[in-house]
């Protein structure tokens, strides 16, 4: 269900989000058991605490809250909640949505098909200039441009396609221009294109938000394109978010000998398409189904479960560092779904489990 938030919900849904443990799965666990951001927050200590949390949770206070809200507004920035109708659809059927993104620029930009173009940093002049140029292409057959701003094929992929519109997904706030000498290109993002971020404004990206950037730029966009990238790059981590998200992967064939060709080289040994020019991109678009106007959560609050604690202390046992499915821990503890998932997330807010995308979970 699709909801227009009031102020006081906007404030509490940031504040939900922006709580210590919890991310987008717990975050939509906890929305679609409890209704009300509102009434969310006021159970989060006793989830905590049957979780076997000893300490209290960091949660922000309303002023806190209040303070992102205006911090983002003064830099013209709009928040748009998951649960809203401007949220980007791409990203609103993802399992699970970001709960929120802050906003910069041609926000009607996020409405559009989109292909993201990522790559090496250490980028070779060939490879720039084919970013470039298919980016340009892409833009002329009406698709929107999805990138990370970074150093070499991120910014050329924005360079060509900032006449037609581009979008760039920052680890930092919207306002964290990185690397320093893309002040520039940032300043016509926000005139010309869009910048989106997970992250509240004013925040300096660290290592860890980048798998989170990562993440949308994959969900914003109905294919990937990796022009250069070595083993283990960030290129090669969007790729893979992007086969799990079921959008399509391409990647640009390049020589032996060059070690910014093994990353792409061996996504097409692996099934990735063979990326040559804008057709072939087109191409891998038509077998795509479009995307579907995912069920929304609204506001109708109900009486959440209450695992007892036996539930609690068995789902915990089985939980180790490799991922396993939720579905899994169902049929080995023999207890109804909703109350194996309702002991996760209060394991979750313990810092005992790590709830993680496609319905996987390990210990924390």
């Amino acid at each position: 269900m699709i909801r227009e938030l009031s102020d006081a919900q906007r404030r509490d849904w940031l504040r939900l989000a922006r709580t210590e443990n919890v991310g987008p799965v717990t975050f939509d666990q906890l929305i679609g058991r409890f209704g009300e951001p509102a009434l969310a927050l006021a159970a989060l200590p006793d989830l905590a605490r049957r979780g076997g949390r000893m300490k209290p949770l960091s949660i922000p206070s309303e002023t806190q809250a209040q303070a992102e809200l205006e911090a983002g507004a003064a830099l013209g920035a709009r928040l748009i909640a998951s649960c809203e109708r401007d949220f980007p659809l791409p990203l609103a059927a993802l399992d699970p949505p970001p709960p929120l993104i802050w906003a910069r620029g041609r926000t009607e930009l996020l409405d559009r098909p989109a292909v993201a173009i990522v790559g090496a940093r250490v980028a070779s002049a060939a490879g720039q200039r084919f970013a470039r140029g298919l980016a340009a292409d892409l833009g002329r057959t009406g698709h929107v441009v999805v990138s990370g701003m970074a150093r070499g094929i991120d910014g050329a992929a924005h360079e060509g396609a900032l006449p037609t519109g581009t979008v760039a997904v920052l680890g930092g706030g919207v306002d964290d221009v990185y690397p320093p000498e893309h002040r520039p290109l940032y300043e016509r993002l926000v005139a010309d294109g869009c910048v989106v971020s997970e992250s509240e404004p004013g925040r300096t990206a660290v290592a860890r938000d980048f798998p989170r950037r990562n993440r949308l730029i994959a969900g914003l966009s109905r294919a990937v394109v990796v022009v250069e990238a070595e083993p283990r790059s960030g290129s090669l981590i969007t790729a893979r978010l992007a086969a799990e998200q079921g959008r399509e992967v391409l990647a640009v064939p390049g020589s032996p000998l060059d070690p910014r060709a093994k990353g792409t080289n061996d996504l097409i040994r692996q099934g990735a398409a063979l990326c040559e020019g804008v057709d072939d991109v087109l191409r891998a678009l038509e077998g795509l189904r479009d995307l579907r106007e995912p069920e929304r959560h609204g506001f109708r609050p109900a009486p959440p479960p209450e695992p007892d604690p036996a539930l609690i202390r068995n789902v915990a046992d089985l939980l180790s560092p490799t991922p396993v499915s939720r579905d899994e821990l169902v049929r080995s503890t023999g207890a109804p779904a909703p109350a194996v998932f309702a002991a996760l997330v209060e394991l979750s807010l313990a810092g005992r489990a790590e709830l993680l995308p496609g319905g996987m979970v390990s210990s924390g």
